[in-house]
């Protein structure tokens, strides 16, 4: 589900890179128990046959390759091969850089200036989001202006990570930015600092107290995101909820488990099971029960830790979900970082909800199916453009 993601992680200006420990659905920072680093006195270099063969093909390619070889590259082909051997569509291997972009979105947080990019037909950079209060909104930046040069150096070309690396090796606190906007061409001085990645928004939608949240992601600053909002749409008058979980990728467990701790009752979030049939439960104390008619948006492509939301809400009668049936990732994933930067993520564990219902590639039913509309559900809430919506409406009207 991070498939769909790419186009902002590469585009996020990040700079330092600050990573907290912790457990994703889909992502466990510290290698499972049991795991020993060292090299296996058996396995499958231990094999003459299979040292040999790999030796030999190393030679074929060093000795005919047209172009030329970066051994480097041609390490970490293997490494991930080693991985893809497992057939396993949430187990790979991460280059350094893969990992720090992956882990960039995870966290939430990051050193950069707040915005998100792509690279248009001609080779320059379009801007195509600005996050608010950030230091591009400050300096004047705004979506749709197109880069031409960072620091001076021309961008047409180069890839979104290469222009990411210009701004994050300044090894100072700004970057120039040179924007073409319509027919002007203006420079910007934009300081680099310690940027959110807004993952929940929110607002009051109609006059009768109902409130809508949308969580794009459970990233690291997702819940205290969450509790500002909620506090917000308290202060407006809030009498009922709606989170949005629509094309939700997942994210951290502790995020998710932080967010659901303010709205189940007291009992398990969900649980998880290993190989070996070791059970793991997460649980609620019910102390912050939401205690306010809730309905939870769910699509095809609300996925992990989506799920394990929206599972723990339909099993406790918490709310009611509307939608489509979830993706169906009901797999947890181990990252054990590598002393080179690198990282291999293992499936480790299968997740079911409090009830003992299992996810991986079934997903979770709504109680109220309701397809989106033909252009699907638009960026902001719109209950006249968006069926789903309108139908969440309607149900807490009822209740």
């Amino acid at each position: 589900m991070k498939d769909y993601m790419k186009g902002l992680v590469t585009g996020l200006i990040c700079g330092i890179l600050s990573v907290s420990a912790g457990i994703y659905i889909g992502l466990r920072t510290s290698a499972p128990e049991g795991l020993i680093f060292h090299y296996p006195k058996s396995g499958l270099l231990s094999d003459s046959g299979r040292a040999e063969k790999l030796g030999y093909i190393e030679k074929i390619v060093d000795t005919g390759f047209l172009y030329d070889i970066d051994p480097d590259d041609l390490a970490d082909g293997m490494y991930a091969g080693l991985m893809a051997g497992l057939k396993d569509p949430y187990s790979r291997y991460y280059t350094a850089d893969e990992y720090e972009e992956e882990t960039t979105v995870s966290e939430g947080n990051y050193s950069g200036v707040g915005i998100v990019m792509t690279m248009n037909a001609e080779g320059s950079v379009d801007i195509t989001r600005v996050y608010e209060g950030s230091p591009a909104e400050r300096a004047g930046i705004l979506a749709g202006d197109v880069i031409t040069a960072v620091d001076g150096l021309p961008v047409k070309g180069l890839t979104l990570s290469d222009v990411a690396g210009l701004i994050r090796n300044t090894g100072k606190d700004s970057a120039e930015f040179t924007i073409q906007r319509g027919e002007e061409t203006l420079s910007y001085t934009v300081a680099i600092e310690r940027v959110e990645i807004p993952a929940v928004t929110g607002q009051m939608l109609d006059e009768s107290g109902t409130g809508y949240i949308r969580i794009s992601e459970f990233t690291g600053v997702a819940p205290d995101q969450y509790e500002k909002i909620m506090a917000s749409l308290k202060e407006q008058g809030l009498q009922k909820l709606i989170v949005d979980l629509r094309d939700n990728p997942g994210g951290y467990v502790t995020s998710v488990c932080d967010i659901l701790r303010k709205i189940l009752p007291e009992g398990v979030i969900f649980y998880t099971e290993d190989k070996n049939g070791n059970r793991t439960e997460e649980t609620c104390d019910g102390k912050n029960e939401l205690g306010l008619p809730l309905c939870v948006l769910v699509n095809e492509n609300s996925a992990s830790a989506s799920e394990i939301f929206a599972g723990a809400v339909k099993d406790y009668g918490t709310g009611t979900l509307v939608g489509t049936t979830t993706f169906g990732k009901g797999v947890v994933q181990s990252i054990i970082g590598l002393n080179d930067g690198s990282a291999v993520k293992l499936t480790i564990s299968e997740y079911f909800t409090p009830d003992g219902n299992k996810i991986h590639e079934i997903g979770i039913t709504p109680d109220v199916v309701c397809e989106a509309g033909e252009e699907g559900f638009p960026e902001t809430p719109d209950p006249e453009k968006d069926p789903q919506l309108l139908r969440a409406m309607e149900i807490l009207d009822e209740t």
